[in-house]
């Protein structure tokens, strides 16, 4: 048996939208342990863009903003599973910046709202759903950001959303609390050269600026957010719970690099 002991163990991946995805180097990770993966998509068209990168693998259909889709996901998993769901990978989020980079006093009530229901309800409804078939001690992982503090221009409405994911994370661990000990934790990732981050509006500079500000000038790769993921899969972290497991190397403590403060104070700046 490995470290992680994830041999044998069923989970439930949602978010793979292509071989960038967070989700994806969770899932080939779980999968590398010896782990049985079934992987929920956004819809049927998302499936058939899959297929190259998901092969044979079990993959569902679940647009989480319609109602009774996740009830459905849930029924139809424990049916293919045929045992206890050991953990679940909530790594689904959508903002539509179609509009361009807007002051956050602009944003538009049902974008707000349908961020919030794709981003962070969602997780409610889907621990509501799979609580019959989870193993009692199982753990759901869900992807947040490294810091709620900032406030990025071209992040906007997202940033209050991903506090209320984090919340939504903290509030299910204590409601699970009462009858079992399934866990929720959320992966604070800082900056990830994903084709998701490349939706946000000036993404590129918010990115480049964000490398300069880790200890090692050198930004996240994808595997290591996967990798934290997988501790608190596994039993490993059983003391870990409602928690956020900060991964940005070194980034939300170095504000005041002397090199950056350089640059930013040049003549003309």
């Amino acid at each position: 048996m490995s470290f992680l002991g994830l041999e044998g163990k069923v989970f439930v991946v949602f978010g793979v939208a292509n071989k960038r995805s967070v989700a994806w180097a969770i899932a080939r990770s779980l999968e590398d342990e010896g782990a049985r993966v079934l992987y929920s998509v956004r819809s049927e068209e998302r499936r058939r863009s899959l297929r190259a990168l998901l092969g044979d693998r079990p993959a569902f259909v679940c647009d989480v903003e319609r109602e009774g889709e996740v009830e459905r996901l849930a029924a139809e998993v424990a049916a293919s599973a045929k045992a206890p769901v050991a953990g679940i990978v909530h790594s689904i989020a959508f903002a539509n910046y179609a509009g361009g980079l807007k002051p956050f006093h602009e944003t538009k009530r049902g974008d707000f709202l349908q961020a919030a229901a794709v981003s962070s309800f969602s997780l409610v409804e889907i621990a509501r759903a799979f609580a019959p078939h989870l193993a009692r001690d199982a753990s759901v992982v869900t992807i947040g950001i490294s810091s709620l503090l900032v406030t990025p221009d071209n992040y906007g409405y997202m940033g209050p959303i991903k506090a209320a994911l984090e919340s939504t994370a903290r509030f299910l661990a204590k409601s699970f609390s009462a009858q079992s000990e399934v866990r929720f934790n959320v992966v604070g990732s800082g900056p990830l050269k994903t084709s998701a981050s490349a939706g946000i509006p000036g993404y590129l500079e918010s990115y480049l600026f964000a490398e300069k500000l880790t200890f090692r000038r050198r930004n996240l790769e994808t595997q290591e957010v996967a990798n934290a993921a997988l501790f608190l899969l596994s039993g490993r972290s059983s003391g870990i719970n409602g928690a956020t497991l900060v991964v940005d190397a070194g980034l939300g403590c170095n504000m005041f690099d002397k090199d950056v403060i350089r640059l930013a104070m040049r003549p003309g700046r």
